[in-house]
């Protein structure tokens, strides 16, 4: 998935000597929470709905008022994305960085602005979340030939698995922490069935003994 697939386009944009009262007024109307700033077309800040509070409230030093521009309150210079950035990338220089957007350049034309909150969306569109499904997560080995093990006993039972996500364990070594969603309704039947042929499990947990 790339930047281009979910940012947000087109973008509302202000030029810089708007004031914070009329940014305030976007924010609302709109229901938006980022603004880019140009000067001539050109790129130069974002003001952002927590730029405009830190900076007008009484807590300030030196609060700015309705009237002051935006240029005044907005964060320049700008990180920016490319279309054909991955997600994964974008969301690790966003994360990096502590920002809730990255307006989206192609070349020297703002095409588009992706916010943390699509961020999540396409977490849940790469989960497989929004498909009936069951999740199952399974301790594998951080070695060739386990992921196919895993997906080939899938394969026999004839089970279409939706999505597969990965990251390291705890600790130096680890197994990868493999994560599924597949196409059934029986995620606890089909978990014991992979710990009868020697997978771990780690979720869903077993069934409980009776007492």
């Amino acid at each position: 998935m790339l930047v281009k697939d979910i940012m947000r386009s087109p973008v509302t944009v202000i030029p810089t000597g708007t004031t914070l009262g009329e940014a305030f007024g976007l924010f609302q109307s709109r229901g938006i929470r980022h603004l880019p700033v140009v000067d001539q077309g050109r790129l130069v800040g974002v003001l952002t709905d927590r730029d405009l509070r830190a900076t007008t409230s009484n807590l300030s030093g030196t609060p700015h008022t309705a009237g002051d521009p935006v240029s005044t309150a907005m964060t320049s210079p700008v990180l920016t994305a490319d279309p054909l950035d991955p997600v994964e990338d974008a969301a690790r220089i966003m994360r990096a960085h502590k920002i809730g957007c990255l307006p989206v350049m192609d070349g020297a034309e703002l095409v588009g602005i992706l916010t943390g909150m699509d961020i999540l969306d396409a977490l849940i569109l790469l989960t497989g979340v929004t498909k009936p499904s069951s999740r199952l997560e399974v301790a594998l080995a951080d070695q060739p030939g386990e992921l196919a093990r895993l997906t080939a006993f899938l394969a026999s039972r004839n089970i279409n698995i939706h999505s597969i996500l990965t990251c390291p364990g705890p600790g130096p070594g680890g197994a990868l922490r493999t994560v599924l969603r597949v196409d059934s309704n029986q995620g606890r039947p089909l978990a014991e069935a992979l710990r009868a042929v020697d997978f771990e499990i780690l979720w869903p947990p077993p069934k409980p003994w009776p007492n």
